[in-house]
């Protein structure tokens, strides 16, 4: 059962990603017209708390808190290097141009000095991949904290839409893969335990 829900609301990401598609222009100037003083500070802290080194510093403290759980550091760390990897290579093959840097939407002026590299374009959203990948990692280890960072990761995707930087499907296109990143990661820690092998090698525990 568990299963088939899973398989569903994959499908059912994937027909919103390509419906998405026809309306990214329209969907990001609907959402644009919600920025106000306060939601701009609201989501300028999300996306402060969302940056990658933060990301990955919070999620590895979390696993050393608990010392029966470090073995998971290691799938948690692959887990995020694969989702850059493949955000990486999907961003320099497609070369989708970010909704204000084709005049969809006006950048905020606090975003103004924010450095886009020349590979960094718009499709997939990386930070929404980041944040959707560890889903299935903490709902397996930390079972409480799985509804708060689900909403987490919803609120670090729609703030890029918010600002932006990328389109909803970017964002619903880099979450569905981070999580699928993720649930891999965690089959294959179940299946191999790559993660706790190596802990052991290294720990003796």
């Amino acid at each position: 059962m568990k299963k088939e829900k899973g398989i569903i609301l994959v499908m059912v990401a994937v027909v919103f990603i390509f419906v998405s598609l026809f309306f990214d222009a329209v969907l990001i100037k609907y959402i644009s017209f919600l920025r106000n003083a306060t939601l701009d500070s609201f989501f300028m802290g999300i996306t402060l708390v969302s940056s990658e080194i933060i990301l990955f510093f919070v999620l590895t403290s979390l696993f050393l808190w608990n010392e029966k759980k470090r073995k998971w550091i290691l799938p948690l760390w692959v887990c995020l290097g694969i989702s850059a990897v493949v955000s990486f290579i999907l961003k320099i093959t497609v070369q989708r141009l970010r909704p204000f840097q084709i005049g969809i939407v006006p950048l905020l002026s606090s975003l103004q000095g924010a450095s886009f590299w020349t590979w960094n374009f718009s499709f997939p959203s990386f930070q929404s991949m980041l944040a959707f990948c560890a889903i299935p990692i903490l709902s397996e280890q930390f079972p409480k904290l799985k509804k708060f960072w689900i909403a987490f990761a919803v609120l670090v995707a729609f703030s890029r839409v918010y600002f932006g930087l990328h389109f909803v499907s970017d964002v619903i296109t880099g979450g569905l893969i981070g999580y699928l990143i993720g649930i891999i990661i965690v089959r294959e820690e179940k299946d191999n335990r790559f993660g706790e092998k190596i802990y052991r090698k290294i720990f003796g525990k």
